[in-house]
Parts: structure tokens; C-alpha cells; sequence
């Protein structure tokens, strides 16, 4: 199996704080699929944002993530069972799932093993919805330099899976019965430049920059984002949403 990588516990509270909130519509649309989901699985659920929604809607969920640490920032609900395992490798019943969701994560997996596992917890027809959303839109001042960042200063020191997401998942496997006809989805949310700097410090290529190098990539760049982003000024920010789902 495909070994795991942890790029998050280190900054655990930066993803829990920083990191964008899925759309409601974005629900609506899974919870269109079925009249009923008893039991939902959100692999790798980071700070449980996706597993407090599914609670609002399912008898149970489980949540699984392969950081304690991320875990232990997570959303807590009594319904919510946090499970610190591997995608690949959980110990949830055989035929006990109806829902699987993954956001921003599957492009971490052993895809093969991590089907397997599917086909094993799911129950007939169960839904499978997995989705990521890429850089953020801000404005004409900012994007340019986010651009940079993220393309050229930051070259070399994203994991190689990182191009599922440049991809839009289009090319990652989904061995289901695929549903094309899926609504266009926009994370929105309004953002001052210190959100925009905690959620780049939550980016595992920063981390991995500063594990190098010894120092923070932002360091030498934040005059640059300053500039393209006046004081106080707040900007509505948008996140294109890709997704694939489809039945078991």
C-alpha cells in the first residue's frame, strides 16, 4: 500500500481556522441523491467541517483522518464518531455505510486500496462524492501575486499528488456509476489579508518550504501581498468546487 503522508498535524490549528467552508448547496446536492442517508463516512475529514454538516442530516457519521492532531481541533457532535485510521484501513463494519464523502483529500489515498475499502463498508447503492477546490479568485491586484506564489516560489515543494487538484480531479480514478449532471459549485466568503496569510500557512508546500529551508517563504513576500491588498481592505473570495460522485 501506498505509504501515508501526514502534511497537516503541524499545522492543525491554521487548517482548523483558515481553511474555506463549503457551500450549502453544495449539501443540498448529495442529500438530493437518496431520501435517506442512515450512516455517512467523510474520509480524511481534517477539522470535521464536512462531518458536522452530514450530522445536521445522518443518524451517524464517521470520521476518519490519519492526524490526531487534526482530529483533536475537529468539530465535536454526538452523533460524529472520529476515527484515527488510515482511508484505506478502518475497522467500520462490513455493509454499515450509505454515504462516503471526501473533500480536498482523496488525492492523498492508495486509490486501489482505498476502494476496496469502499466496496467493503458500503451497503448497495450507496453514494460516493468527492471533491477540491484550487486557488482561490480575489482581485486583479492579488491574483497575479497568489499566482506566483503558488506556481513559482512555492516550485518543487509540492507532493507530486498536488497535480490531482491542478487537474480538478479529473484524473483521478472513480470506479463508480458515475453522475454527470452535477451543479456548478463556488466556495464563497469574504476575506482580509490576514485570511488570506493563515490560509496560505496552512498549505503543506509552505510547510515543507520552511522545513528546508529553515525560514517561511511568506517572509519575503509579504510586502508584496500587502501591496496588492491595501489595509483593511476585505475582498469577497471565491473557490471553484470540482467534484465526482456516483453509486456504488
Amino acid at each position: 500500500m501506498k505509504e501515508a503522508k501526514d502534511n497537516f498535524s503541524a499545522q492543525a490549528n491554521l487548517y482548523a481556522k483558515f481553511r474555506p467552508v463549503y457551500p450549502d448547496a453544495l449539501y443540498d446536492f448529495i442529500f438530493s441523491l437518496k431520501p435517506h442517508y442512515a450512516n455517512a463516512w467523510d474520509c480524511g475529514t481534517g477539522n470535521g467541517q464536512v462531518a458536522a454538516k452530514l450530522a445536521e442530516r445522518c443518524h451517524l457519521v464517521y470520521a476518519s483522518d490519519i492526524s490526531q492532531q487534526q482530529l483533536d481541533n475537529a468539530v465535536k457532535k454526538d452523533n460524529i464518531h472520529y476515527l484515527h485510521a488510515r482511508a484505506e484501513a478502518t475497522n467500520l463494519p462490513d455493509n454499515s455505510i450509505d454515504l462516503v464523502t471526501v473533500a480536498q483529500a482523496i488525492h492523498w489515498f492508495d486509490f486501489d486500496a482505498f476502494y476496496r475499502e469502499v466496496y467493503r463498508v458500503t451497503k448497495p447503492d450507496a453514494v460516493v462524492a468527492v471533491w477540491c477546490y484550487n486557488l482561490p479568485r480575489i482581485s486583479p491586484e492579488v491574483n497575479p501575486v497568489l499566482g506566483d506564489f503558488y506556481f513559482n516560489v512555492l516550485d518543487g515543494y509540492w507532493d507530486t499528488e498536488r497535480n490531482y487538484i491542478d487537474e480538478n480531479y479529473t484524473t483521478i480514478p472513480f470506479p463508480f456509476e458515475e453522475l454527470e449532471d452535477k451543479p456548478e459549485l463556488t466556495i464563497t466568503t469574504t476575506w482580509t489579508i490576514e485570511n488570506l496569510l493563515g490560509y496560505l500557512n496552512s498549505w503543506s508546500a509552505v510547510q515543507h518550504y520552511i522545513e528546508r529551508n529553515g525560514y517561511s517563504p511568506l517572509d519575503r513576500l509579504i510586502e508584496r501581498f500587502k501591496k496588492a491588498w491595501p489595509d483593511s481592505r476585505t475582498y469577497d473570495v471565491q473557490f471553484p468546487v470540482a467534484m465526482r460522485v456516483g453509486h456504488i
